[in-house]
């Protein structure tokens, strides 16, 4: 019995989580670019267009495969929907010097970001990467989550879809 109460209190810890981050708007904060230039969340999320905010890291392979899955529909994603993907690295400073040769070999072609610090992870406040948000043109968080499995690309374009044709 006890099993199962540990159980049930994880999973509602980690459904009340994502709800928590629902709703609305995704924060300001200044992170880096692979460059090392310092950029403005509001940059990407206060543009008007659809944003896919996923964040990931080099050592976790349910993250690298979530990215590989939506890479091959992003450029179908780009024209349908006009939406963008910010990919954004909790990896550490050290962790980071393996992200830009990871990205040219994957050929991922959206915006790949790094929170070094995990700053804006801490400041949404989940546990575990990968976690994924969908801001609507307004940059609100409408939709969130975490983990990955094989069919998530699926419902994260229904949702996608809802947005453009509301």
């Amino acid at each position: 019995m006890n099993i199962l109460k540990t159980l049930f209190s994880v999973i509602f810890v980690s459904l009340s989580l994502v709800l928590s981050a629902s709703g609305g708007p995704f924060p300001s904060m200044n992170i880096k670019t692979l460059d090392g230039k310092t950029v403005n969340t509001h940059d990407y999320t206060q543009n008007g267009k659809i944003t896919i905010v996923s964040f990931w890291a080099t050592w976790c392979t349910p993250c690298k495969r979530e990215l590989d899955v939506i890479n091959e529909l992003y450029s179908e994603w780009v024209e349908k929907y006009g939406v963008q993907l910010l990919a954004i690295t909790i990896d550490d400073a050290r962790g980071l010097t393996k992200v830009p040769a990871l990205v040219q070999s994957k050929g991922w072609e959206f915006t790949v970001l790094a929170d070094t610090r995990q700053e804006l992870m801490q400041l949404l406040n989940f546990p575990t990467v990968p976690q994924t948000f969908l801001l609507n043109q307004k940059g609100e968080i409408v939709y969130a989550h975490n983990a990955f499995n094989n069919g998530d690309e699926i419902e994260l374009e229904k949702k996608i879809a809802e947005l453009k044709n509301p």
